[in-house]
């Protein structure tokens, strides 16, 4: 056997994730997705005639990172390309607004295994805060709440940052999906409840101002761990300041190991997908293999033997002058192929998740990362 680091991955949220309710629409961030019924953004939709059964869902492993458009919702997105896939199972690792564009990370199929160790991943984001009205949800879209004609100047805004880095505590938008006594909070800020909400420690590993267009909106861009706000970032830095401030525009761009260079337009997928069924291309030049979630631990190899055991979930001794001598948690291979999410340790492999990549998967070309 044989432990390899895993490459290239930036360690570990969830920023900005106002689950969108108010949209009717429910969220399913590290659920398998179970289909929308008011959602229908695919324009193949529709095209059945008469009584014409569906064609069955077939076995899709892998990820797509969607370059999310403005104005579509997270839910509405995986609904498309579960769709364009026609993809038995899809969830996504991250809830991303309406307003914003950008990352948002798709599973297909047994690659939703793997969903939990995106969303722990960093987020980075580049982002406007608008100046001078506080809105109830923080962003463009909430009704003002409070106003100022105060505007903050470059040198009191770049004074301000050190306080909004590193671990914080920041309590988050009322337009949340965080529950208060069983509810939604954004569910009783609807209802014209006041929702008091506990601040939280979240860790902000850098933030910076980049450009200052006008005296009005200011464009920074921020790293942030798992459970941070950009929305409550700008509504706490524009109260400071003495001016107020909410969220105008929002672009996400990292998702745990995921950037720009793997993401997909939504326009570039359906191309794809019409090439695909005129026998000119595949759908899995578009996939990006269940296994680059996992690139922040560490892989093992077995042998033959060993994952057949280890497939039928039972534990596998730890032998020879190769075996690991670490603990914790492996992803495991067999000839190159994705095998397992396992524990070692006391001088055993324990499976906990086993795959089977059976269908259609990753091309050979997408295993190679840009």
């Amino acid at each position: 056997m044989m432990m390899d680091p895993a490459h290239g991955t930036i360690g570990s949220e969830e920023v900005d994730t106002r689950d969108l309710q108010k949209n009717n629409f429910a969220v399913a961030d590290a659920q398998p997705h179970q289909e929308a019924r008011r959602v229908n953004n695919d324009p193949r939709a529709g095209k059945q005639k008469g009584n014409q059964p569906r064609r069955d869902r077939r076995d899709v492993h892998g990820w797509v990172v969607l370059d999310k458009p403005i104005g579509m919702t997270s839910t509405q997105a995986v609904a498309v390309l579960k769709r364009l896939f026609n993809a038995k199972r899809a969830g996504h690792a991250g809830t991303l607004d309406p307003l914003a564009s950008g990352g948002l990370p798709i599973a297909l199929g047994e690659a939703t295994k793997t969903v939990p160790f995106v969303m722990d991943g960093r987020k980075r984001y580049r982002f406007t805060v608008c100046w001078g009205e506080e809105r109830d949800t923080d962003d463009i879209e909430g009704k003002v709440t409070a106003t100022s004609d105060q505007r903050p100047t470059r040198e009191a805004i770049e004074a301000l940052l050190p306080r909004f880095t590193g671990v914080i505590e920041q309590v988050p938008p009322r337009y949340s999906a965080i529950k208060v006594q069983g509810e939604r909070a954004y569910d009783l800020a609807r209802d014209g409840e006041v929702v008091e909400l506990a601040p939280r420690p979240v860790e902000i590993h850098h933030l910076a101002l980049v450009d200052q267009p006008d005296s009005d909106r200011a464009v920074f861009e921020a790293e942030c761990g798992k459970g941070t706000y950009v929305r409550a970032l700008a509504r706490d830095m524009g109260r400071i300041l003495g001016t107020f401030g909410h969220i105008c525009a929002l672009r996400r761009t990292l998702v745990g190991p995921f950037g720009e260079n793997d993401m997909i337009p939504l326009d570039q997928l359906e191309a794809l997908c019409d090439r695909a069924a005129s026998g000119e291309g595949s759908l899995a030049d578009a996939l990006m293999p269940v296994e680059t979630a996992l690139d922040d631990i560490p892989a093992l190899a077995v042998t033959r033997a060993d994952a057949a055991r280890l497939h039928r979930g039972q534990a596998v001794l730890l032998r020879g002058r190769d075996a690991p001598t670490s603990s914790g948690t492996v992803y495991v291979t067999v000839a190159g192929r994705l095998l397992a999410l396992a524990e070692v340790g006391n001088g055993e492999i324990i499976p906990k998740r086993v795959f089977n990549l059976t269908g259609l998967t990753a091309s050979t070309g997408r295993n190679e990362r840009n």
